[in-house]
Parts: C-alpha cells; sequence; structure tokens
C-alpha cells in the first residue's frame, strides 16, 4: 500500500464528514474560524482513531462492528438530522411570530454550546464508523505488503486530509448559506437524514 493510497483513503473516508460540515456551515452562515476548526478538528481526531481501533482490534471485533455499524450510523445521522429540522420549524414559527407581534425586533438565536458539543460529537462517532474496517484493511496490508510507515502516521495521514476537506466544507456550506439561510436549517437536517440512509443501503448492500 502506497503513500497515494492512504491519501486517497482518507479523501474517501472523509466524504460524509464533509457533508455533514457543509450541513454544519449552511446553519451556521456567520461561523467563525474558531468554531469551523473544531468542527474539522472533531472529525479529523474520530477518522484518526478509528482506523487505529480497528488495527489493533483486529479481524473479530471489525467483523462485529461491521454488521451494526450502518444501523449506528442511521439512527444517529436521523436522529440528529430530525432534531435539526424539527428545531428549524420552531424557530421559523417562532421568528414568524414575532415579526407579527413586533416587527420592529429582529430575532437573535443564541447557540447552546452543550447541545453543539453533544451533536457534533455523534457526527463524529456517526461519520466515522467505516473507519474501523480500514483500520483491518491496514492491518490485512501490513500483513501482506508493508505499509509506507507506522499505521499511527497512516492514521495521521487520514485524520489530516479529513480536517482540510471538512474544513473547506464548512466554508462551502457557510456561502451556501448566506444565500438560502431560511431554509439551511429544513436543507441541513435533511442532508444527515439522506446521509444516515446512504450509509444503511450501503450497510446492507
Amino acid at each position: 500500500m502506497t503513500v497515494w493510497e492512504i491519501v486517497l483513503i482518507g479523501a474517501a473516508l472523509a466524504m460524509d464528514a464533509v457533508a455533514v460540515s457543509m450541513a454544519s456551515g449552511m446553519t451556521q452562515p456567520h461561523m467563525g474560524m474558531g468554531r469551523a476548526s473544531v468542527i474539522a478538528g472533531t472529525f479529523a481526531l474520530f477518522q484518526f482513531a478509528m482506523p487505529l481501533i480497528g488495527y489493533y482490534c483486529g479481524y473479530a471485533f471489525s467483523a462485529l462492528v461491521a454488521r451494526i455499524a450502518p444501523w449506528l450510523s442511521f439512527a444517529l445521522l436521523s436522529l440528529i438530522g430530525g432534531k435539526m429540522i424539527a428545531d428549524c420549524v420552531q424557530e421559523m414559527r417562532e421568528e414568524a411570530r414575532c415579526a407579527r407581534l413586533c416587527p420592529m425586533l429582529v430575532p437573535r438565536v443564541v447557540p447552546r454550546r452543550a447541545t453543539f458539543a453533544g451533536r457534533l460529537l455523534a457526527q463524529g462517532v456517526a461519520t466515522s464508523l467505516d473507519a474501523l474496517a480500514v483500520g483491518v484493511t491496514l492491518l490485512a496490508a501490513q500483513t501482506a505488503q508493508g505499509l509506507p510507515f507506522h499505521v499511527a502516521a497512516c492514521a495521521a495521514v487520514i485524520g489530516a486530509v479529513t480536517f482540510v476537506l471538512s474544513f473547506a466544507g464548512v466554508q462551502i456550506g457557510k456561502k451556501a448559506g448566506d444565500k438560502f439561510s431560511g431554509a439551511a436549517g429544513l436543507f441541513g437536517g435533511a442532508v444527515l437524514v439522506a446521509i444516515g440512509i446512504k450509509l444503511l443501503a450501503e450497510g446492507l448492500m
């Protein structure tokens, strides 16, 4: 296995995290660089850790996780996306009600940090479960033909690729959020549910 193959694996694994990052950027079009870095860093951390867990736990553990990973990813992302849609609908109703009662006031939504942190961790887990099987793939490649460097460095490459792509995803989502902020929450929630369905379908196939 070559370095470029590991980079491509990292890019492939990062695709779900990128989509979730874009959804986060759309729902928060004025997000600062610090929070964007936290989002990208969280996804990168999970994509770094999961291959190591799969590698060191070996085939038996991976076989068990492979059976439940699609369902677990589907459940987590569907719950998160459904809650995002429900929160957005409630928010839109409150804004419409406030616009009728006090049209001169602009509602200001204060983000709840605990909710943000919990949701981000759940997203990190849900989008990185496939990386467990990649850890077993690295183990098999090391046994058959060797790795270009230590497995921890391979996992670090995967994490670094995920960080870069996820950070870019947030920025793209922010640009779109400026134009479609009215429906950003609904769209973002729908994206998460769609990713969960995709992961479930891929796992069942």
